[in-house]
């Protein structure tokens, strides 16, 4: 514990020694804003490390975010809003009251606590954590239950989301053979559109129907993209390595060579 502790102080003083008017130029002039695509950028970094199930790029990407959440709360200590050991006190403070099944409220037993979260379920965590946001945290109740999903995420994570509040109000397909028929149907209104703003919303709904069907399938739309979008960069450089060492251009007329690169890369 001491080492953890130790360790998080080191951070935060190296933190407040960039941030010093004789600290780094570059870190000085960062904003909460202007960091908002780094913190996304690492995020994604990490979820690639942790898929690559390599300790060590882990151990790294997982600094990185560390790096970043401690640098944007120094940035609000520095305006006097709050402080670094503010953001740290209320998520412990937040996680201890959400958990009542784990650490008891006073005047409950530890033994009593331990035996209600050995009985509950994880779906019956979640419930007893959307009562507490409300009853004990004031939270107002939302409009929609599809308000609680942020406005701010990137598209196809909050699509996704949306379609899981949606999912747990009983508003889902009975089986996924409707789910694959709605793709179909969403890809036939594709092909039948000629105007680019509907071909735009067409493209939508399809995105849309495809995620739906992540969903149903347990699986991430943006961990799925993101792992396919490494699979074709490595594909890609596959052929242009081949394409290099047969001396051929990478050129529209030489598409059908590159195609038989691509299927050797394949396996």
């Amino acid at each position: 514990m001491q080492q953890a502790q130790n360790a998080f102080k080191s951070l935060y003083d190296v933190v407040t020694r960039l941030r010093a008017p004789d600290g780094c130029p570059w870190d000085r002039e960062q904003t909460p804003a202007s960091l908002r695509g780094d913190l996304v950028e690492e995020t994604y970094e990490c979820i690639e490390a942790i898929d690559e199930k390599n300790p060590a790029h882990i151990q790294e990407e997982l600094g990185d975010i560390f790096l970043l959440a401690t640098m944007i709360s120094y940035m609000h200590e520095e305006e006097g809003l709050f402080s670094v050991a503010d953001v740290l006190q209320t998520v412990s403070e937040k996680l201890i009251r959400r958990h009542p099944h784990v650490f008891p409220p006073s005047g409950e037993s530890s033994s009593a606590a331990l035996s209600s979260a050995s009985a509950l379920s994880s779906a019956e965590v979640l419930a007893n954590w959307a009562k507490i946001k409300i009853e004990q945290e004031g939270r107002k109740p939302k409009d929609s239950i599809l308000d609680e999903v942020s406005a701010g995420m990137p598209p196809l994570d909050r699509a996704w989301k949306l379609q899981k509040k949606a999912a747990k109000a009983g508003f889902d397909w009975p089986n996924v053979e409707g789910v694959i028929e709605k793709i179909k149907e969403e890809l036939d209104e594709v092909m039948a559109e000629s105007n680019k703003d509907s071909i735009e919303e067409e493209l939508g709904d399809l995105l849309f129907s495809a995620v739906n069907l992540c969903r149903y399938l347990k699986v991430e739309p943006s961990v799925a993209l993101h792992r396919t979008n490494n699979k074709f960069i490595n594909r890609f450089k596959y052929v242009e390595k081949r394409m290099r060492e047969t001396g051929q251009e990478m050129t529209q007329e030489n598409l059908a060579i590159m195609d038989q690169y691509w299927n050797e890369a394949k396996k």
